[in-house]
């Protein structure tokens, strides 16, 4: 196995990748069929401390990262958080002129900003590898346009506008992401729907077995490794199929098995939210409200 190549600074990793120092300390763009770059013959391990945006050419043929290997597409966008190890094969391909183009900024770049404030909207940053945006052609053109425009202010002398332009197009970028994202999902409703059917699977399954009692109500990572994807996809995409996140979803099955519980037994209060793994029956009583607009007891002197 590999070593980790750990990439702290953005000039560090100008220097690792062009041999030379980026434009600018915080951000930097390369165009891989334009910029000179050092090719590995081997693939290799990498984590950085900043954001990395990449249009899939065939730069790499293969990148790997969290529990997936995704053999990507042209026009395939890839994002990824800082802290997050992935894994780049090269092209080996030498008759194929080198495509595709990465975007890299640095946390700092943004702080104090109001991207800086937002950027955990962004969930994209820590979806799955298999979770990669596939962009039209149209899309792809927008992505480039703004992308030229970051890329172009980098060629500029650095004033006192440089770095909120340079902001506000990554912004731009990345809300254009979300969008395009978001047109996935839409555009994917069949094989949502199979996601769905596997989720209800799931904790009906966890609810009619001794998991509940043993380990607590499920937790949005483990519903999500359950059917291979990230959490925050996830939720994403129950979100925009359903209106509710992955977490509301599981509170919804618990208040159906509480409903259930209320109405078959005699269990107070206090033991069927000690069974279903609630910390407290306050807490349990909150919940059971929020989604019935009753206490659990008064719930069950409405319906006995």
């Amino acid at each position: 196995m590999s070593d980790i190549i750990r990439v702290k600074t953005i000039t560090q990793f100008a220097n690792a990748v062009k041999g030379e120092k980026p434009r600018h300390p915080l951000v930097t763009f390369i165009d891989f069929g334009r910029d000179n770059i050092e090719e590995s013959k081997e693939s290799f391990k990498i984590v950085s401390d900043f954001y990395s945006v990449y249009l899939k050419g065939n730069t790499c043929k293969n990148l790997k990262y969290g529990r997936q290997n995704y053999d990507f597409e042209e026009g395939t966008v890839v994002c990824i958080a800082a802290n997050q190890v992935y894994e780049i094969e090269p092209n080996i391909d030498k008759d194929e002129p080198t495509t595709g183009w990465g975007l890299f900024f640095h946390p700092d770049l943004i702080h104090g900003t109001n991207l800086g404030t937002q950027i955990k909207q962004y969930t994209y940053f820590t979806y799955e590898s298999n979770e990669a945006l596939h962009l039209s052609d149209k899309e792809k053109a927008i992505i480039n346009e703004i992308v030229q425009k970051i890329d172009f202010e980098l060629d500029q002398n650095i004033d006192k506008h440089t770095n909120q332009l340079i902001v506000s197009n990554i912004e731009l970028l990345l809300n254009y992401l979300l969008r395009f994202y978001d047109r996935q999902f839409i555009t994917r409703t069949k094989s949502n729907q199979g996601i769905l059917v596997k989720l209800e699977n799931y904790l009906n399954a966890y609810f009619s077995s001794d998991e509940l009692t043993l380990k607590g109500i499920p937790s949005v990572k483990e519903c999500a490794e359950n059917i291979n994807l990230s959490p925050n996809y996830l939720s994403d995409l129950l979100k925009k199929e359903t209106g509710k996140n992955t977490q509301e979803h599981i509170h919804l099955k618990l208040i159906e098995e509480s409903k259930h519980q209320l109405l078959s037994s005699n269990k107070s209060v206090s033991e069927i939210a000690y069974s279903f793994g609630y910390s407290s029956p306050q807490y349990f009583s909150k919940v059971f409200k929020k989604y019935t607009s009753l206490s659990p007891t008064a719930f069950r002197e409405h319906l006995n």
